[in-house]
């Protein structure tokens, strides 16, 4: 495969990573761009975390919260500029397509494919619905959304509790607000460790391994694991130091809040999208 310059820039925007490395690596991994970022963090040059899939896409993330703050639908959709991002007709049909969010439970892609059909006949660019996802509780708590950077991030969010007076009261609403703002802002990628697939966590162990070679066994073990305690602490959302007040995680946060509220507060799931990145 040629490396070609374009292939090269993508690379360094994704890693931090100087334009010779980067080549380089894309060299030895065949072009292969996934390959390459791992071999740089091999090296304990690429930024850990990065992800290698972006996708050169446009569009809008949009939600909507209803039945009561009971429900909530999040949605991506995509165009090929930012100018029609930025269009009207575009606009409204992003609109259109929460409505028939709210009344669905499978695919948004499916269910408004006329709509979208037209709507390219319209506007004359293609635009895709890349992803819906919708959310009901699970029993006491609420659904809560936010959207950042004029549509460029969403997030959906479901916080439980014990009690219905909990639910009710204008304080656990204003914690459920800053989280859904620390999830947009720190982008975790899993709510607990046990939610991180054993192939992510054998790579991330490869890639530590590989940063210390050359040490006893048991001084690798142990870099290994102090390397992946770190890995937890950026990656599962529980265990990140929290936005507003990085002294305390955001379970140290949930945990006192609760002793406020008289009950016990914990986040069920969460969703966040971006446009453009997987």
């Amino acid at each position: 495969m040629e490396i070609t310059a374009a292939l090269v820039k993508e690379l360094r925007d994704e890693t931090n990573v100087g334009m010779m490395e980067c080549k380089k690596a894309l060299v030895e991994a065949g072009g292969d761009k996934e390959k390459a970022v791992k071999l740089l963090r091999e090296r304990g040059l690429a930024i850990a975390g990065k992800k290698a899939s972006r996708v050169a896409k446009e569009g809008n993330v949009a939600a909507e919260i209803f039945n009561g703050g009971k429900s909530g639908v999040l949605i991506e959709a995509n165009c090929e500029t930012d100018f029609v991002t930025r269009n009207e007709s575009f606009k409204d049909l992003v609109v259109q397509l929460i409505g028939i969010a709210k009344g669905i439970q499978g695919s948004l892609a499916e269910a408004a494919k006329d709509l979208v059909v037209a709507k390219i006949a319209s506007i004359g660019e293609n635009i895709i619905v890349r992803r819906n996802v919708r959310y009901d509780a699970q029993g006491e708590g609420i659904i809560a959304a936010y959207i950042h950077l004029g549509g460029k991030v969403g997030v959906l969010v479901e916080v439980g509790c014990g009690q219905a007076a909990t639910a009710a009261n204008p304080a656990f609403k204003e914690l459920v607000k800053d989280i859904t703002l620390h999830i947009a802002a720190c982008n975790p990628g899993y709510l607990v460790r046990k939610d991180v697939p054993e192939t992510v966590l054998a790579s991330e162990k490869d890639i530590y391994a590989k940063q210390v070679t050359g040490k006893p066994a048991n001084i690798v073990e142990k870099i290994v694991l102090g390397k992946l305690e770190k890995f937890y602490s950026q990656t599962c959302l529980v265990e990140q130091a929290f936005v507003k007040d990085p002294e305390q995680s955001v379970t140290d946060l949930l945990a006192n809040k609760g002793k406020d509220f008289g009950d016990v507060l914990a986040i069920r799931r969460f969703t966040r999208f971006q446009v453009g990145v997987e």
